[in-house]
């Protein structure tokens, strides 16, 4: 075996001593495994994986092959790169250090490789590839490593329509130099050079969160030193309340992990089901009883269009979140039994014209928000004005706050004598033991193996 020549060897030894004395054996144990050797510098590929796609194999066989040609394509000084199937603990180590140790360009010139193994400027097209590619793995790696925190890929919408969705969204922030931004078929054919896609990457980091994911949790190395960041902690939030009741959930894991990231950090670490139609049943009453004095919440609505919408966000067949703008502050109405003012749930807008209204007659609602919602810019969210509702969810986010009552203690409909009027208004009177359920914020915390 030749000897490294200084200049090779102290690059080498650069990237080797960012990594600590405890993650260098993981490194090297790592490499061992992928090269089915042990030690020796030139490794065989990772053949094995590279062949097989089953649900067994902690990462799919495109995102394999993609990690292996960025691996390939890192030149050695005074080797001959290309004609070796085999990768150098050397290609592999620089490789690994530059993607979980680097800086922002170390990073972005290692996707760069991923995307594809030509130089040059890339197609729209083969960035989308990748980026589905990407939120796929993402996807797998978290529920094969049972890191989906009560979520399953049995709860929740299937995924393959909210990967589209989300890859989607995060392309639509790529910018040619000019500012513009290529949409539709244009933006598949459209040729962006790699400072656009440098740009793209610091200003979507999303793709740089995803792909530490997919090599911590999916090559399973670093995957439990402290320095992870928040951004991997609340990917996604831990699920309450949806475990062992045989419903799936409107959202799908893209879309969970894309909403989730909007919403302010404190809240991110749960979401609980308040409220489900297919659980608690078509009334607006009962609605109210499940969401009264719980905090902040995301409701989540189909139509019977077929469209999957939602106040502030958009999750079918479009991913996007809308945010105050500052025009007014009616962000948020919430009124039942009463005669002088429209009964029902209203957010953004004004009386007759919001953004998202769900009627006090259970499954009619509107979203009149032509050309945009005063509130929050959103355009008209559902695919007609008015519509009729097929299903709706409501998950409180972050902690519940201490008024609403824990295990042991009174119920909403005690606490509040607002609500107990609300029902009584509605005919429910002494009925409220069916709509008591028992809090489920002492879950078993093993519904974080789900």
């Amino acid at each position: 075996v030749e000897k490294m020549g200084n200049a090779e060897s102290n690059a080498y030894q650069n990237h080797l001593s960012r990594f600590l004395p405890e993650e260098q054996s993981d490194i090297d144990g790592l490499f061992e495994t992928l090269s089915g050797s042990s030690g020796s510098a030139g490794a065989k590929n990772v053949k094995a994986a590279k062949k097989t796609a089953h649900t067994r194999e902690p990462l799919p066989e495109p995102m394999t092959a993609r990690l292996y040609s960025g691996m390939k394509s890192i030149d050695l000084p005074g080797k001959s790169s290309g004609l070796s199937e085999q990768i150098a603990k050397e290609q592999f180590v620089i490789f690994m250090s530059n993607l979980l140790k680097g800086n922002a360009d170390e990073k972005i010139s290692i996707i760069m490789r991923m995307i594809a193994k030509t130089g040059g400027p890339l197609k729209g097209k083969q960035i989308l590839e990748f980026t589905e590619d990407l939120i796929t793995s993402v996807v797998h790696v978290l529920s094969y490593r049972k890191e989906l925190k009560g979520w399953t890929l049995e709860n929740t919408r299937d995924s393959s329509g909210g990967v589209k969705a989300l890859a989607s969204e995060l392309l639509s922030e790529l910018r040619l130099p000019d500012g513009t931004k290529p949409t539709g078929s244009q933006l598949l054919e459209t040729n962006f050079d790699q400072g656009v896609i440098e740009d793209w990457v610091y200003r979507v980091p999303q793709i740089s969160v995803f792909l530490s994911v997919v090599i911590r949790q999916g090559l399973h190395v670093l995957h439990s030193l402290p320095d992870q960041t928040n951004d991997i902690l609340n990917l996604v939030p831990h699920c309450k309340g949806i475990k062992g009741r045989g419903v799936v959930s409107l959202f799908d894991i893209p879309a969970i992990i894309y909403i989730n990231s909007h919403l302010p950090t404190e809240m991110q670490h749960k979401w609980q089901l308040l409220f489900s139609s297919r659980l608690h049943g078509e009334s607006f009453s009962q609605l109210c009883a499940h969401i009264v004095n719980k905090g902040p919440c995301i409701v989540i609505i189909r139509d019977l269009d077929g469209d999957n919408r939602c106040f502030l966000f958009s999750v079918f067949p479009t991913l996007a979140v809308y945010t105050y703008t500052g025009y007014n502050d009616h962000y948020m109405y919430l009124n039942h039994g009463q005669q002088t003012m429209p009964n029902g749930l209203g957010m953004g807008g004004q009386h007759g014209y919001f953004g998202l209204w769900i009627d006090s007659d259970y499954g009619k609602g509107h979203s009149k928000a032509k050309p945009r919602c005063t509130t929050y810019n959103s355009p008209q969210l559902s695919a007609k004005e008015d519509f009729t509702l097929d299903a709706m969810e409501v998950w409180a986010v972050g902690d519940v706050p201490e008024s609403a009552g824990k295990k042991g203690k009174k119920s909403i409909l005690d606490v509040d004598p607002q609500a107990q009027a609300l029902l009584e208004m509605a005919g429910k009177s002494r009925q409220s033991e069916g709509l008591r359920e028992p809090m489920e914020e002492d879950e078993d915390e093993d519904d974080d193996e789900n």
